[in-house]
């Protein structure tokens, strides 16, 4: 399922289901899209506006990543969802033997890995966007600082929610799975919300 094609409604109403999927790392992979073009519009606001030329060189590279984002996210909504899906079809492997019990519980782990590896991917992605917004947002167009704060939630979002999903699932699998993105998860965490406290306190001081 290619869930950015939907119209936003659709998308809406397939998170309001009861199926498992589309969930919180699809959604956290669309809040970073929409961080993204945030980003992009702030970027494009600013470039070639006379009145914020200091704000040019940093917005033109906020923007190639901007734009390299958006399409990135939506890369990483349908793998969340196919990640999931994934690990439902392990599950349902047959156990009939120990064999088949042995194959099943590896067939499981090795989803559940890398059912935590795209939104951990979501999460770094995020916090490389929100970097980009902290580079730009005191020199940006002004007529648009609002719009680097609302960009901020939704990276910080996307950020917090992606890890969200990735701790979920190293939870339960071996402390041996996933060793460096264990060793990641705090760091990242913690980078998030001071880049984005930071992003937060220049905003409000150019409203």
């Amino acid at each position: 399922m290619n869930w950015t094609d939907m119209t936003l409604t659709e998308f809406q109403n397939s998170l309001a289901s009861n199926k498992p999927t589309p969930g919180g790392g699809t959604a956290s992979a669309v809040a970073l899209g929409q961080s993204a073009g945030l980003v992009a519009m702030v970027a494009n606001l600013t470039i070639d506006n006379d009145k914020w030329q200091s704000g040019w060189k940093s917005c033109k590279k906020a923007l190639i990543l901007a734009n390299e984002v958006m399409t990135k996210s939506g890369e990483l909504a349908d793998k969340d969802s196919e990640a999931f899906d994934k690990v439902m079809a392990c599950f349902k492997m047959p156990k009939s033997t120990d064999e088949d019990k042995l194959l099943r519980r590896d067939a499981i782990r090795n989803a559940t890995l890398y059912a935590a590896e795209i939104p951990y991917l979501t999460a770094t992605i995020s916090l490389q966007l929100l970097e980009a917004m902290q580079d730009i947002v005191e020199n940006c167009n002004a007529n648009a600082i609002s719009d680097i704060g609302v960009a901020a939630l939704l990276a910080t979002a996307g950020c917090k929610g992606a890890l969200f999903n990735v701790e979920i699932n190293l939870n339960s699998l071996p402390d041996n799975y996933g060793e460096s993105m264990r060793m990641n998860i705090d760091s990242i965490n913690s980078k998030c919300r001071a880049v984005s406290k930071t992003i937060m306190h220049v905003v409000k001081a150019r409203m």
